[in-house]
Protein backbone atom coordinates (compact mmCIF):
# COMPACT_ATOMS: atom_id res chain seq x y z
CA UNK A 1 0.00 0.00 0.00
CA UNK A 2 1.39 3.71 -0.95
CA UNK A 3 2.62 5.35 2.16
CA UNK A 4 0.11 8.14 1.34
CA UNK A 5 -2.82 5.82 2.11
CA UNK A 6 -1.19 4.54 4.83
CA UNK A 7 -0.89 7.77 6.35
CA UNK A 8 -4.69 7.94 5.62
CA UNK A 9 -5.64 4.90 8.01
CA UNK A 10 -3.47 5.81 10.28
CA UNK A 11 -5.02 9.23 10.96
CA UNK A 12 -8.47 7.72 11.01
CA UNK A 13 -7.49 5.17 13.19
CA UNK A 14 -6.21 7.54 15.95
CA UNK A 15 -9.56 9.64 15.69
CA UNK A 16 -11.32 6.28 15.83
CA UNK A 17 -9.63 4.92 18.82
CA UNK A 18 -8.59 8.34 20.59
CA UNK A 19 -5.50 9.00 23.48
CA UNK A 20 -6.50 10.78 26.08
CA UNK A 21 -3.40 13.16 25.44
CA UNK A 22 -1.03 13.23 22.60
CA UNK A 23 2.43 15.08 22.30
CA UNK A 24 4.51 15.39 19.28
CA UNK A 25 8.05 14.96 19.06
CA UNK A 26 8.61 15.83 15.14
CA UNK A 27 6.59 13.48 13.82
CA UNK A 28 6.70 11.09 16.31
CA UNK A 29 3.14 11.21 17.89
CA UNK A 30 3.22 9.93 21.96
CA UNK A 31 -0.31 8.62 22.72
CA UNK A 32 -0.80 8.40 26.23
CA UNK A 33 -4.24 7.62 27.96
CA UNK A 34 -4.73 7.26 32.11
CA UNK A 35 -7.84 6.01 32.10
CA UNK A 36 -6.82 2.32 29.70
CA UNK A 37 -3.65 0.47 29.41
CA UNK A 38 -4.22 -0.54 25.73
CA UNK A 39 -0.67 -0.10 24.00
CA UNK A 40 -2.20 1.23 20.60
CA UNK A 41 -3.20 4.61 23.62
CA UNK A 42 -0.01 4.19 25.21
CA UNK A 43 2.69 4.08 22.54
CA UNK A 44 5.00 6.08 20.53
CA UNK A 45 3.88 5.94 17.23
CA UNK A 46 6.40 8.14 14.05
CA UNK A 47 4.36 8.58 11.49
CA UNK A 48 7.74 9.62 9.14
CA UNK A 49 10.21 7.23 7.21
CA UNK A 50 12.66 10.10 7.00
CA UNK A 51 12.53 11.43 10.52
CA UNK A 52 15.63 9.94 12.20
CA UNK A 53 17.27 13.41 13.21
CA UNK A 54 18.58 12.95 17.03
CA UNK A 55 16.97 9.55 17.55
CA UNK A 56 18.75 8.61 20.98
CA UNK A 57 17.73 11.83 22.63
CA UNK A 58 14.24 11.35 21.57
CA UNK A 59 13.57 8.02 22.48
CA UNK A 60 15.20 9.19 25.63
CA UNK A 61 12.48 11.86 26.10
CA UNK A 62 9.79 9.40 24.92
CA UNK A 63 10.87 6.85 27.20
CA UNK A 64 10.93 9.18 30.07
CA UNK A 65 8.05 10.83 29.16
CA UNK A 66 5.82 7.47 29.26
CA UNK A 67 7.39 6.63 32.58
CA UNK A 68 6.06 9.83 34.02
CA UNK A 69 3.09 9.16 32.72
CA UNK A 70 3.02 5.39 34.33
CA UNK A 71 2.99 3.56 31.23
CA UNK A 72 5.51 1.27 29.54
CA UNK A 73 8.38 2.88 26.86
CA UNK A 74 6.50 0.91 24.10
CA UNK A 75 7.32 2.56 20.31
CA UNK A 76 4.07 1.04 17.29
CA UNK A 77 6.06 0.73 14.15
CA UNK A 78 4.31 0.46 11.23
CA UNK A 79 5.45 1.34 7.38
CA UNK A 80 5.35 5.18 8.34
CA UNK A 81 8.52 4.21 11.17
CA UNK A 82 12.14 5.03 9.91
CA UNK A 83 13.79 1.62 9.36
CA UNK A 84 17.13 3.52 10.81
CA UNK A 85 14.75 3.91 14.10
CA UNK A 86 13.76 0.01 14.08
CA UNK A 87 17.42 -0.90 14.01
CA UNK A 88 18.56 1.45 16.83
CA UNK A 89 15.59 -0.14 19.11
CA UNK A 90 16.56 -3.64 17.85
CA UNK A 91 20.61 -2.69 18.91
CA UNK A 92 19.21 -1.39 21.76
CA UNK A 93 17.76 -4.46 23.40
CA UNK A 94 14.15 -3.79 22.74
CA UNK A 95 11.76 -6.52 22.13
CA UNK A 96 9.40 -7.26 19.11
CA UNK A 97 6.28 -8.31 20.14
CA UNK A 98 2.28 -8.56 18.74
CA UNK A 99 2.86 -8.36 14.68
CA UNK A 100 -0.60 -7.08 13.96
CA UNK A 101 -2.41 -7.03 9.95
CA UNK A 102 -4.27 -3.63 8.70
CA UNK A 103 -6.38 -5.52 6.04
CA UNK A 104 -8.99 -3.14 3.83
CA UNK A 105 -11.45 -3.80 1.61
CA UNK A 106 -13.79 -2.58 -1.05
CA UNK A 107 -17.14 -2.48 0.56
CA UNK A 108 -18.90 -2.31 -2.33
CA UNK A 109 -17.60 -5.88 -3.49
CA UNK A 110 -18.69 -7.40 0.09
CA UNK A 111 -21.86 -9.78 -0.69
CA UNK A 112 -24.22 -8.32 2.11
CA UNK A 113 -27.29 -9.83 1.23
CA UNK A 114 -27.05 -12.37 3.93
CA UNK A 115 -26.11 -9.49 6.83
CA UNK A 116 -28.89 -8.52 9.17
CA UNK A 117 -30.50 -4.75 9.57
CA UNK A 118 -29.13 -4.47 13.34
CA UNK A 119 -29.43 -1.14 14.90
CA UNK A 120 -26.38 -0.25 16.85
CA UNK A 121 -26.81 0.49 20.90
CA UNK A 122 -26.41 3.75 22.05
CA UNK A 123 -25.93 2.58 25.32
CA UNK A 124 -21.85 2.66 26.04
CA UNK A 125 -21.98 0.70 29.14
CA UNK A 126 -24.44 -1.66 28.06
CA UNK A 127 -22.05 -2.15 25.23
CA UNK A 128 -19.04 -2.01 27.11
CA UNK A 129 -20.31 -4.95 29.86
CA UNK A 130 -21.13 -7.34 26.83
CA UNK A 131 -17.83 -6.66 25.44
CA UNK A 132 -16.05 -7.83 28.52
CA UNK A 133 -18.07 -10.48 28.76
CA UNK A 134 -17.29 -11.58 25.19
CA UNK A 135 -13.88 -11.32 24.72
CA UNK A 136 -13.56 -12.19 29.13
CA UNK A 137 -11.20 -9.29 29.67
CA UNK A 138 -10.96 -7.61 32.93
CA UNK A 139 -13.74 -5.91 34.55
CA UNK A 140 -11.75 -3.03 35.77
CA UNK A 141 -11.76 -2.04 32.50
CA UNK A 142 -14.65 -1.01 32.17
CA UNK A 143 -14.79 2.22 33.15
CA UNK A 144 -11.88 2.61 30.77
CA UNK A 145 -13.45 1.68 27.97
CA UNK A 146 -16.44 3.78 28.62
CA UNK A 147 -14.03 6.37 27.95
CA UNK A 148 -12.14 5.82 25.35
CA UNK A 149 -15.28 5.03 23.08
CA UNK A 150 -17.46 8.67 24.47
CA UNK A 151 -14.70 9.86 23.57
CA UNK A 152 -14.92 8.96 19.53
CA UNK A 153 -15.95 11.55 17.32
CA UNK A 154 -16.65 10.10 14.20
CA UNK A 155 -19.75 8.29 13.57
CA UNK A 156 -19.66 5.48 15.65
CA UNK A 157 -22.01 1.77 15.71
CA UNK A 158 -21.88 -0.56 18.90
CA UNK A 159 -23.17 -3.84 17.76
CA UNK A 160 -23.51 -6.73 20.21
CA UNK A 161 -25.27 -10.20 18.95
CA UNK A 162 -27.23 -12.67 21.37
CA UNK A 163 -27.71 -15.83 21.81
CA UNK A 164 -30.28 -16.89 24.30
CA UNK A 165 -30.61 -13.38 26.19
CA UNK A 166 -26.62 -13.08 26.43
CA UNK A 167 -24.23 -11.44 24.52
CA UNK A 168 -22.06 -14.10 22.05
CA UNK A 169 -20.08 -11.06 20.03
CA UNK A 170 -19.32 -7.85 19.77
CA UNK A 171 -17.81 -4.95 17.39
CA UNK A 172 -17.37 -1.34 16.98
CA UNK A 173 -16.93 0.50 13.65
CA UNK A 174 -16.50 3.90 13.33
CA UNK A 175 -17.32 5.83 10.06
CA UNK A 176 -14.88 8.56 9.04
CA UNK A 177 -16.03 9.99 5.95
CA UNK A 178 -15.60 7.68 3.22
CA UNK A 179 -13.53 4.89 5.27
CA UNK A 180 -15.07 2.28 8.01
CA UNK A 181 -12.77 0.98 10.63
CA UNK A 182 -13.91 -1.99 12.78
CA UNK A 183 -12.41 -2.53 16.39
CA UNK A 184 -13.32 -4.37 19.30
CA UNK A 185 -14.36 -7.41 17.19
CA UNK A 186 -14.70 -10.13 19.18
CA UNK A 187 -16.64 -13.47 19.70
CA UNK A 188 -17.18 -15.92 23.08
CA UNK A 189 -14.69 -18.60 22.93
CA UNK A 190 -17.85 -21.05 23.77
CA UNK A 191 -19.88 -19.47 20.77
CA UNK A 192 -16.88 -19.84 18.17
CA UNK A 193 -17.71 -21.82 14.81
CA UNK A 194 -21.27 -21.20 14.62
CA UNK A 195 -21.52 -17.78 12.23
CA UNK A 196 -21.58 -14.90 14.61
CA UNK A 197 -18.12 -13.37 13.82
CA UNK A 198 -19.28 -13.03 10.16
CA UNK A 199 -22.75 -12.07 11.27
CA UNK A 200 -21.66 -9.25 13.26
CA UNK A 201 -18.82 -7.93 11.04
CA UNK A 202 -21.33 -8.15 7.99
CA UNK A 203 -23.91 -5.54 10.23
CA UNK A 204 -21.37 -3.18 10.85
CA UNK A 205 -20.73 -2.92 7.53
CA UNK A 206 -23.73 -2.90 6.03
CA UNK A 207 -24.56 -0.28 8.54
CA UNK A 208 -21.62 1.93 7.34
CA UNK A 209 -22.25 1.71 3.71
CA UNK A 210 -25.87 2.73 4.68
CA UNK A 211 -23.97 5.80 5.79
CA UNK A 212 -22.03 6.34 2.87
CA UNK A 213 -18.89 4.35 3.55
CA UNK A 214 -16.53 2.91 0.38
CA UNK A 215 -13.63 1.14 2.24
CA UNK A 216 -12.79 -1.14 4.95
CA UNK A 217 -10.30 -1.44 7.55
CA UNK A 218 -9.43 -3.57 10.69
CA UNK A 219 -6.47 -4.55 12.28
CA UNK A 220 -6.01 -8.20 13.62
CA UNK A 221 -2.78 -10.04 15.23
CA UNK A 222 -0.72 -11.85 12.72
CA UNK A 223 -0.95 -14.69 15.42
CA UNK A 224 -4.67 -14.98 15.46
CA UNK A 225 -5.20 -17.28 12.11
CA UNK A 226 -8.93 -17.90 12.03
CA UNK A 227 -9.90 -14.58 12.66
CA UNK A 228 -7.77 -13.44 9.35
CA UNK A 229 -9.22 -16.16 7.34
CA UNK A 230 -12.53 -15.22 8.52
CA UNK A 231 -11.92 -11.68 7.23
CA UNK A 232 -10.57 -12.26 3.97
CA UNK A 233 -13.59 -14.68 3.39
CA UNK A 234 -15.46 -11.41 3.62
CA UNK A 235 -13.13 -9.62 1.05
CA UNK A 236 -10.61 -7.86 3.10
CA UNK A 237 -7.12 -8.29 2.38
CA UNK A 238 -3.44 -7.69 4.08
CA UNK A 239 -2.68 -3.56 3.54
CA UNK A 240 0.25 -3.61 5.97
CA UNK A 241 1.93 -4.56 9.06
CA UNK A 242 2.73 -2.83 12.56
CA UNK A 243 4.55 -4.48 15.53
CA UNK A 244 5.18 -2.89 18.73
CA UNK A 245 8.87 -2.91 20.29
CA UNK A 246 8.96 -2.60 24.24
CA UNK A 247 12.48 -1.38 25.72
CA UNK A 248 14.24 -4.19 27.71
CA UNK A 249 14.17 -2.51 31.03
CA UNK A 250 10.29 -1.76 31.10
Amino acid sequence: MPLAQIRQIEAVGFRAWPAASVHYDGSWAIRMTACHPSKRLNSVNPLDPGDTDNMEERVARAVQRLRAYGRPPVFRLSPLAPEALDAYLDAAGWSRFDESLVMVADLASIDLSDAIDQIPLRDTGRYVDAAVTVQQDNPALKPGLVEVIDAIRPAKGLFVIEDGGAPVSTAICVQDGLLAGLFNIGTLVASRRKGHGRMIVKSAIKWAVQHGAKRGWLQVEAGNAGAIALYEKIGFTEAYRYAYRQAPDA
